[in-house]
């Protein structure tokens, strides 16, 4: 048991006259206090809805890409780059001949569908129309890359602001 009566008129500030102490079974007193604070009949809020992160993105060639049967596959899709996606294709021995295959390898990688087709890998990206690899080698800068190869810096001399590309600029270059 508590004695809430004369520790409110205390609390208070005001000036105290000798007030009968009230016994107050605990269990009441707290939760009267909680319904002091609440608004009767409102509801609690609701969590915030968890954050969901885009991981997959569509995309359409401008030309697409022609199978072995001549069956054109325009609609695909395409995942976010992994930091492996990245890595793994600078230790094909082709990427190391020639730094121009990496777009091709890396593309094959992240590439998850591709019209009708059962399997997309670097294979199929490298039969692609040159118009069709330069799109997807956009699209997956946009795709990656979101705004974030940017940073807004102040000069240090005049203290004016400005950005600054922090990307590479060739794809799978950070």
């Amino acid at each position: 048991m508590r004695r809430t009566a004369v520790r409110a008129a205390a609390a208070s500030g005001e000036p105290q006259e000798a007030l009968p102490a009230t016994a107050v079974p605990e269990s009441e007193s707290l939760s009267g206090a909680a319904s002091a604070f609440s608004t009767p009949g409102a509801a609690a809020a609701p969590a915030p809805a968890p954050y969901r992160l885009q991981t997959e993105f569509p995309f359409e060639l401008p030309r697409g890409y022609v199978d072995e049967a001549g069956t054109v596959h325009r609609d695909g899709v395409m995942r976010l780059a992994t930091a492996r996606d990245e890595l793994v294709p600078l230790r094909d021995i082709r990427v190391q001949e020639n730094p121009a295959y990496l777009s091709v390898v890396l593309l094959g990688r992240v590439i998850t569908r591709l019209g009708s087709l059962p399997l997309v890998h670097d294979g199929v990206v490298e039969n692609m129309f040159a118009s069709d690899l330069a799109f997807l080698q956009d699209f997956y800068r946009q795709v990656n890359a979101e705004g974030h190869t940017r940073a807004s810096v102040r000069c240090p001399h005049c203290s004016e602001p400005f950005e600054v590309e922090l990307g590479g600029s060739r794809l799978g270059e950070s």
